[in-house]
């Protein structure tokens, strides 16, 4: 050996572990940025997920503690990694060699290293994402509109992270390098991080900060647009959240140094307890990092649930097997032509009706926007004209639901969803106008609660006032609901009719559905363009309605007079959604997958460092069986704290959503959500459990116990 690198070469090969895992780590890292990032910037996915949405927000919500976690995580093995090679630079430097000279070979190691693992990673990711989302369509559901196709731009955002955490450990080199003296350097690898003077008051407070702050976090930005009328930053809005990461950080800073074990029981754990004290601020660092992963991880899970769990529920409670409706001016099949399809399918229909309604202007409240240095405000100006809205005569509404509903003249009632939840933004109106004629009617809104999920939003008139206000309409302004069950249903029955309904349509009626004529002439006269027009749609990222596309889940979902058949609903629920449902599972695998390398390298991190205190203990006579007993307590602190911490705080984050979002209550159909997260709960609890046990025994082994 004549030279440092051939000493660096032969140190390499002895010490391969150490290189392992911090290649293993910044490669996983890298692997799982790029997965992510290429699901989230495939046009596959953009396609289908609306522009502004709240699914594109929890994507990019679960993107950033994916960055998070992993930064934290790649960190956390470059710090292992110097700590192990600091008596190996401590006698370098005792013998002479130079600062200047280790930290080139330092450097260069690194760099091959980091640059090595994180450009595989980056590579690796495409056709682990390819093959990941083939399993899934080959297992789950295959359509033309799953074809998975890559926006390799996204590469841009792995590559900044790459990026961003190699210089990270080139300033953890330089800092490394700084030592000035050659002792500090040698004990580097023997020194612990403990946390003193933990009161135990930091358990309690830390669950209040987290809940209060998880409620504040949530609340405050309704507060700002419903009471002080202005849309603050996200970033602001998340400034609120510190509360409850604060109050996390206690509860597992007190579960690592105190426990929750009180009285005398404490003393039989006080081994354990003490050697996780010394390794306090690395284990909360990377149970924190764990728990926030973790939630991540469950919020991914919890949108299947809580999206078709309430879907299906509401195909099986709907009070009519087909309903659709059209405008007055298509040639849409009547019911003798219904008829004759169902003959020829062997389909006998029943309760056949169908009655008129009109789409008329209503008054009420528009936001007007105001952007100025503090961000953007508004205020609620009253407009005589401000929306379209469809609207029932009494006798129509009865005709149709079979109720007995008499309204008196000058009144109106607003249609709500089958548990009795408004749906739309302002229920009360006092004028109604005719498009055409520009005729007003001043109406009161009633105490009535009308109740239907297929005629959900619409309004309902006493029959002379409608008669009266709808008179002089065009046909286009005109609409015909048609509601009818059948003996025995049929997908094959149900397919044809919605194609005959698709074939039989025009293209005037392609339109999205949040088209209103009434505001789009109001944009048009304000010499503003119409997000909602096809020429403006892939500016605002509105859906654009093909009948060509009649299939796919952008036409299935935002068609304005897309049927709603019982049977093809529930049958097709899973196409529709399925680049939806993908997409979360996906991002759920690659979180708990993190999860799951993070808590078995921690653990043996941790069993590791203290192998000599369980060389001791066997000397001072500890059998094997309390020794396993330790290392079983060390793994359980790693393992039960971030994970029953993630957990509840998920399941409490969820059920604070669907409290808020119902007013004060939880439907029927909310809580038959919550029962399927549970489940989903228990089942990865299990599985988290048995990996557990994995590494309970891999660290046994290791210790030799």
């Amino acid at each position: 050996m004549n030279t440092l690198t051939e000493v660096f070469t032969i140190l390499r090969k002895r010490n391969r572990k150490q290189y392992a895992l911090l290649a293993g780590c910044l490669f996983f890292s890298a692997l799982l940025i790029t997965c992510y990032c290429l699901m989230m910037r495939s046009p596959t996915v953009l396609n289908v997920l609306p522009v502004g949405g709240d699914s594109r927000k929890q994507v990019m919500m679960v993107f950033v503690l994916a960055v998070i976690g992993c930064g934290a995580f790649s960190l956390y093995a470059a710090g292992l990694f110097f700590r192990e090679k600091s008596r190996e630079t401590g006698v370098f430097l005792a013998l002479g060699a130079s600062r200047e000279t280790l930290g080139r070979q330092l450097k260069r190691e690194l760099g091959i290293i980091a640059g090595s693992a994180c450009v595989l990673g980056m590579i690796l990711g495409t056709p682990l994402a390819w093959l990941v989302w083939s399993i899934f369509r080959q297992t789950l559901v295959d359509t033309a509109e799953m074809r998975l196709s890559f926006d390799y731009c996204a590469y841009g955002i792995a590559l900044v992270f790459s990026v961003f955490v190699i210089l990270l450990l080139f300033v953890m080199l330089s800092r490394f390098l700084r030592h000035t003296n050659v002792i500090d350097v040698i004990v580097e690898a023997h020194r612990s991080e403990p946390v003193r003077g933990v009161p135990k008051r930091y358990g309690p407070l830390g669950i209040v900060l987290l809940l209060g702050g998880a409620l504040l976090g949530y609340l405050t930005p309704g507060f700002f647009v419903k009471i002080l009328h202005w849309y603050a930053p996200e970033w602001l809005t998340g400034l609120f959240y510190i509360p409850a990461f604060i109050g996390l950080y206690m509860i597992l800073l007190h579960t690592v140094v105190n426990g929750w074990r009180q009285g005398q029981s404490r003393y039989k754990h006080i081994v354990t307890t003490s050697m996780m004290q010394f390794q306090g601020r690395q284990t909360v660092r990377n149970m924190l990092v764990v728990t926030v992963l973790l939630a991540g991880a469950y919020f991914s899970a919890f949108y299947i649930p809580l999206l078709a769990t309430p879907a299906r529920k509401g195909f099986a409670e709907r009070t009519e097997d087909y309903s659709y409706f059209y405008r007055a001016d298509q040639d849409i099949p009547g019911e003798a032509e219904i008829r004759q399809i169902a003959a020829e399918e062997n389909i006998e229909i029943k309760d056949f009706v169908q009655q008129p309604s009109a789409v008329l202007g209503v008054d009420g409240m528009e936001q007007v926007e105001r952007t100025g240095k503090m961000g953007t405000t508004y205020t609620r100006e009253y407009r005589s004209l401000l929306v379209s809205s469809r609207f029932f005569s009494e006798s129509a509404w009865n005709a149709l639901t079979g109720d007995t509903l008499n309204l008196a003249p000058g009144t109106v009632t607003t249609v709500y969803t089958a548990d009795g939840t408004p749906d739309i933004a302002d229920n009360d109106i006092t004028l109604v106008t005719n498009p055409v004629t520009g005729k007003t009617l001043s109406v009161a809104c009633t105490e009535t609660t009308l109740r239907n999920a297929l005629l959900c939003n619409c309004r309902v008139l006493d029959d002379a006032d409608y008669a009266s206000i709808t008179a002089g309409l065009s046909d286009e302004w005109r609409e015909m609901q048609v509601f009818f069950n059948v003996k025995k249903d049929s997908y094959a029955f149900a397919k044809r009719l919605f194609n005959e309904i698709v074939d039989h349509s025009d293209d005037s009626v392609a339109l999205c559905g949040g088209w209103d004529p009434i505001v789009r002439q109001r944009r048009i006269d304000a010499g503003k363009p119409y997000a909602f027009d096809e020429e403006n749609a892939a500016e605002y990222g509105v859906p654009v309605i093909r009948y060509d596309e009649r299939d796919s889940s952008t036409f299935r979902l935002n068609w304005m007079y897309m049927p709603q058949f019982r049977v093809l609903d529930q049958e097709d629920f899973l196409t529709n959604m399925a680049v939806f449902l993908l997409l979360f599972v996906f991002i759920s695998i690659l979180c708990f997958a993190a999860v799951a390398v993070i808590l078995y390298t921690r653990s043996l991190t941790i069993a590791l460092t203290n192998a000599w205190i369980y060389d001791d203990l066997r000397r001072l006579g500890a059998p094997d069986r309390y020794l396993r007993r330790v290392a079983r307590e060390q793994i359980s602190r790693v393992f039960l704290a971030p994970v029953i911490t993630g957990t509840l705080l998920i399941l409490a984050f969820v059920m604070m959503i669907l409290i808020f979002n119902s007013g004060v209550s939880i439907s029927a159909a909310e809580l038959a959500s919550m029962k399927n997260c549970l489940l989903i709960v228990a089942m990865i609890s299990a599985a988290i459990y048995w990996f557990y046990r994995l590494t309970l025994s891999a660290v046994c082994k290791k210790l030799k116990v």
